[in-house]
């Protein structure tokens, strides 16, 4: 096993790269997790629920399981007074209702795209600068120290 000097760096954490975009938070399941708890602590995790929702549904190939899925979907984020409902404009609740009665796996995409933006500028930002995050950044450099600087 090769020595490492005790100046050597380790690379970006992975808390630290989701800082790079909502995606790259997105991607990776331990940031995910991480995201929900703030969203949880913030009230708002139903932005997140409907926007993995909307991904799994993307992903559906049988008509049969489209409509099942859009019917949960739809009852349980857009639908007025929904258990998990999301904010958004009334325009596009009205689109989503109308083409509920056939749906296609684009039928949530725009609604989709809001929920992103919304967390993208608002959410996102704010978690950044959450305790929850900062936790998450300073123990994964406390535990890089220790793993490459043991004497410290």
């Amino acid at each position: 096993m090769p020595v490492k000097c005790c100046f050597y760096r380790s690379p970006t954490t992975e808390a630290m790269a989701w800082s790079e975009n909502m995606d790259t938070l997105l991607a990776n399941q331990a940031g995910l997790d991480a995201f929900r708890t703030f969203l949880k602590s913030e009230f708002s995790e139903e932005n997140v629920e409907f926007w993995l929702a909307c991904e799994d549904f993307k992903k559906t190939e049988s008509a049969e399981k489209i409509a099942s899925k859009a019917k949960m979907i739809y009852s349980e984020f857009i639908v007025a007074d929904a258990p998990k409902e999301i904010n958004i404009d009334f325009s596009t609740r009205e689109l989503i209702s109308k083409n509920i009665a056939e749906p296609t796996t684009k039928c949530f995409d725009e609604a989709q795209k809001l929920i992103y933006s919304l967390m993208a500028k608002d959410s996102f930002p704010r978690f950044l600068k959450s305790e929850i995050y900062k936790k998450l950044v300073n123990s994964q450099q406390v535990g890089n120290h220790k793993k490459w600087l043991p004497f410290l």
